[in-house]
């Protein structure tokens, strides 16, 4: 059976006349100034206001942007930094498009589903290095009832792996569109955020770079989300693969997509994620992408997107290198994966091997290639908190619930020791000892960071738990 919930259902809310006429708008310092004292009120900016911003290129006030969207970034979420890695599990694909190194023209592409058993094996080898959220990434094969139940039991391997008592607190899910009775089957299987990535919102690029497959469909995939909230998914996560059309305007069509998804469903998506295309293996157009986005454009479409969706979470993949994922982390980025690989079954016991290792069944490149380790030792020094949890879905914190508690500011305080107590764990469970000592004395300095008294003994109270033996327990 094909997903043809969606197909000729265009609905035109992604307005290309009003997206090219908004970015030549001439835009002045004065009304930079007034749009980002609106944001550092942790106000929506409006499709205008965003613009505007986007449109900027003068050094001293793009200074300004990146001062705003320090200030909202830490307003709202604290210094915590969530940590994730994704697991692939297939890179069968029946689509073809150019960019990718899955695409079903690629040639060079050695394919390979996982057996539940690899499955299995592969999150055991997470869990030993401390991850506790994956993100479960599949090719797009055709859709049939045969693929829903793969991705079903798949997503229950994962769940019951265990090590020393541990298992992962959340499975995310960036898998192909389907119709809103098999979303309602991976809702029920306990899938948390489900990721879908319309690659471009520019209509005519897009059926240039997807030549063929259910994914040539651009108003299918466009739709998918739609499917997932109405089959109960309250947590979706969005976004572009910037490089493929002009940044300003895949900006602009995302914030319009929100838009429109806020306006139907009362809630937008749970997460905006911001990859920049890389070099793929047997994709020449990866090689030389037609819309190039320098560091500093980058820098500001992030700070752009958070100012513009201030409580929405900006995920930050390993595509990107690790200095400059640090300086994204100061400008809103509030997720980021670890030591990540895009081939099915590329996790090995020996982290040096897997780090190293190339193999062509790969989707794209990647930049940072720290461990989990490296990756939390930085963190530390900025004086950001490693944080692994998933208290919010395990408390069905989600949707309009996680929403409200953001904009009253209730969150934060929330994550801050939500993230301490995670952290404990991990540093009582898989830390070396440099880490350890690192790590307790960063809690210790934080602690004092908490005004709230209450706050601060409810801590301390887990904390202890933890020292006790007790896991997987938040407020």
């Amino acid at each position: 059976m094909r997903n043809n919930t969606c197909k000729g259902d265009k609905l035109k809310y992604i307005d290309e006349i009003k997206i090219n006429s908004l970015l030549r708008v001439p835009v002045n310092e004065k009304e930079v100034v007034r749009i980002l004292e609106k944001s550092t009120q942790l106000k929506r900016l409006s499709l205008e206001e965003s613009a505007k911003l986007l449109c900027v290129n003068d050094y001293a006030i793009l200074q300004k942007i990146y001062d705003a969207a320090f200030y909202v970034k830490n307003s709202i979420y604290g210094r915590r930094v969530v940590l994730f890695v994704p697991l692939y599990i297939s890179n069968i694909c029946e689509n073809s498009c150019l960019y990718c190194g899955f695409s079903s023209k690629n040639k060079t592409t050695i394919r390979k589903r996982l057996t539940f058993k690899e499955v299995l094996e592969q999150t055991k080898i997470l869990l030993k290095r401390g991850h506790k959220r994956i993100l479960m990434v599949a090719g797009e094969m055709a859709y049939s009832k045969e693929s829903i139940g793969y991705y079903i039991n798949a997503i229950k391997a994962i769940y019951s792996a265990s090590y020393k008592g541990n298992r992962i607190k959340r499975v995310n899910v960036n898998v192909a569109p389907m119709n809103v009775e098999d979303f309602g089957k991976l809702k029920e299987a306990g899938v948390g955020t489900y990721q879908i990535f319309q690659e471009t919102y520019h209509e005519e690029t897009y059926k240039k770079l997807h030549t063929s497959g259910a994914k040539s469909d651009f108003y299918n995939r466009l739709n998918a989300v739609d499917n997932a909230f109405k089959a109960g998914i309250n947590d979706v996560g969005i976004g572009p693969l910037l490089g493929l059309y002009d940044h300003r305007f895949e900006i602009l069509a995302l914030l319009m997509h929100i838009e429109y998804l806020e306006k139907t469903y009362g809630i937008g998506p749970h997460t905006i994620s911001v990859p920049r295309i890389e070099p793929a293996p047997g994709s020449e157009y990866s090689l030389n992408p037609e819309h190039f986005i320098s560091d500093e454009e980058f820098k500001k479409l992030v700070s752009v997107l958070r100012l513009s969706v201030p409580y929405t979470g900006i995920i930050m993949s390993t595509r990107e290198t690790a200095n400059l994922r640090d300086v994204l982390i100061n400008l809103g980025v509030s997720q980021i994966s670890a030591e990540s690989k895009v081939t099915p079954g590329g996790y090995e016991n020996n982290l040096k091997e897997a780090i190293n290792n190339d193999e062509p069944g790969r989707q794209f490149s990647l930049s940072d290639q720290r461990s989990l380790n490296e990756i939390i030792i930085s963190l530390l020094s900025k004086g950001f908190i490693p944080s692994f949890c998933a208290a919010c879905y395990r408390k069905n914190r989600i949707g309009k619930s996680f929403m409200n508690l953001a904009k009253s500011g209730e969150i934060k305080h929330m994550c801050d020791i939500n993230a301490l107590i995670t952290f404990k764990e991990y540093l009582e469970d898989f830390a070396d000892p440099k880490i350890i000592k690192l790590g307790n004395s960063f809690i210790e300095e934080y602690k004092m960071k908490i005004l709230d008294e209450i706050s601060l003994e409810v801590l301390d109270k887990f904390l202890l738990n933890v020292d006790a033996g007790v896991r997987d327990v938040y407020v």
